[in-house]
């Protein structure tokens, strides 16, 4: 009877364990986060923001027709310098306005033109890197906003404790992981920050490697004899 009794009680503490698990949200755990999400929260969105908005800024400037350097050969080898122009001035991206750049420099040494393309290049790399070191900000301050969550929340666990005396173990094992949520969640943050920040760095490296080819290319067009 008595081992029944044990089988019984086993089975009625596991099914509160259960159900208490059940009852734990995602959001209810954030929530036992205290003050500190909401800076969270402000950098979660900052991050996905300017992400998106720089993805989109950068798909935009990497998409070059693949006959676009091939046109502009055409028309600069048969003399038609203006047709390559208006081709390079209609042409929305970084490659055609350091193109179009380079021939309005045509006429002058080379060393010249090379400069010319150069800062325009200069330039729109900066353009492409405007707002990504804010990503590279939010993964440094995110898990340093969730470890200063944390601290603040052990110290007001434990003056809690020393004013009411109260120290069972659940008192502080539930004090110490519902603070320790700040800290998982800034360095989640960070996580997705530095990732984004990298992510689109080497999307900039692709299209400034782009820059360059057509630099190049340009640089031999005007090196061949006209036709």
């Amino acid at each position: 009877m008595f081992y029944f009794l044990q089988i019984d009680s086993l089975q009625q503490a596991a099914g509160t364990v259960a159900a208490a698990a059940e009852k734990i949200s995602m959001w209810s755990l954030l929530q036992k986060g205290g003050w500190i999400m909401y800076p969270l929260y402000g950098l979660l969105v900052a991050a996905i923001f300017v992400f998106v908005e720089r993805l989109m800024a950068i798909r935009k400037a990497s998409r070059i027709e693949p006959n676009f350097m091939n046109i502009i050969r055409d028309n600069i080898m048969s003399g038609n310098v203006q047709a390559a122009r208006n081709l390079a001035k209609n042409t929305n991206n970084p490659v055609a306005r350091m193109i179009d750049k380079g021939i309005q420099r045509i006429g002058k040494p080379l060393d010249a033109i090379e400069k010319s393309m150069e800062n325009v290049g200069k330039l729109e790399m900066y353009s492409m890197e405007r707002n990504l070191n804010i990503l590279s900000l939010i993964a440094g301050i995110a898990p340093m906003f969730g470890f200063l969550g944390t601290i603040v929340g052990m110290v007001q666990l434990f003056y809690g404790i020393a004013s009411t005396g109260e120290y069972t173990l659940n008192t502080i094992a539930g004090g110490i992981y519902t603070k320790m949520i700040t800290s998982a969640t800034g360095l989640i943050i960070g996580l997705i920050a530095y990732v984004g920040h990298n992510f689109l760095s080497t999307q900039i490296d692709k299209t400034a490697n782009k820059m360059e080819a057509a630099s190049a290319e340009f640089i031999d067009i005007l090196q061949e004899p006209t036709r």
